[in-house]
């Protein structure tokens, strides 16, 4: 892997008039893979949120000694796409309901979280954890936390999933499935 590749990826632009929601929903490649192919969303950048350390790193965020979650930023056209609409594949694509877990990913940095950027989004959020509470037996640990400051993962991170779903093993029994679930394998990239 080149040098490059193990930077910090650039920070996401956010178009006037688009809207911006970092989410954290087990690992990122999985979240990022379903965000990049949703009509009305301008990008999903994979990286880490919510912890204590300035600038982490991957390696960092695995011991789960940082305090962040592995989020995905998703920057979205809100008249093609709205916060709810947002917030529902966030609830189809994991387990909301498995506190610091995802599958066999376990630590606090998979924990299930919203971090939203605005009251009206809190309310938004709120709201769509309580009717979201009706598909699950168990309780939702989803946290809903003002944003703090995202810190790109590094370049090899984003938009994994496409890169090397044919040469990953996590891509292939992981991710792949939860793309034909949510009946999104074939669509490419969409994201505008």
């Amino acid at each position: 892997m080149s040098e490059e590749q193990k930077k910090p990826a650039k920070m996401p632009e956010v178009p006037e008039g688009f809207e911006q929601i970092t989410l954290g929903a087990g690992c990122f490649w999985c979240v990022e893979a379903v965000y990049n192919r949703i009509d009305g969303v301008k990008s999903a950048v994979s990286g880490y949120m919510g912890g204590k350390t300035k600038n982490p790193t991957y390696e960092e965020i695995c011991t789960g000694s940082t305090g962040h979650a592995e989020v995905v930023h998703v920057t979205y056209d809100p008249k093609k796409i709205s916060t709810e609409e947002i917030l529902a594949w966030f609830w189809q694509l994991h387990d909301p309901t498995t506190l610091n877990r995802q599958g066999n990913d376990v630590g606090t940095q998979y924990r299930s979280a919203i971090y939203y950027y605005s009251d009206k989004q809190k309310d938004v959020a709120e709201k769509s954890l309580k009717e979201a509470q009706k598909n699950f037996k168990d309780k939702i640990v989803t946290e809903i936390t003002k944003a703090s400051e995202l810190y790109p993962a590094e370049v090899y991170h984003q938009d994994y999933y496409r890169l090397n779903k044919n040469s990953n093993g996590y891509c292939r029994l992981v991710i792949a499935p939860k793309m034909k679930k949510l009946k999104l394998e074939d669509k490419e990239k969409v994201a505008e």
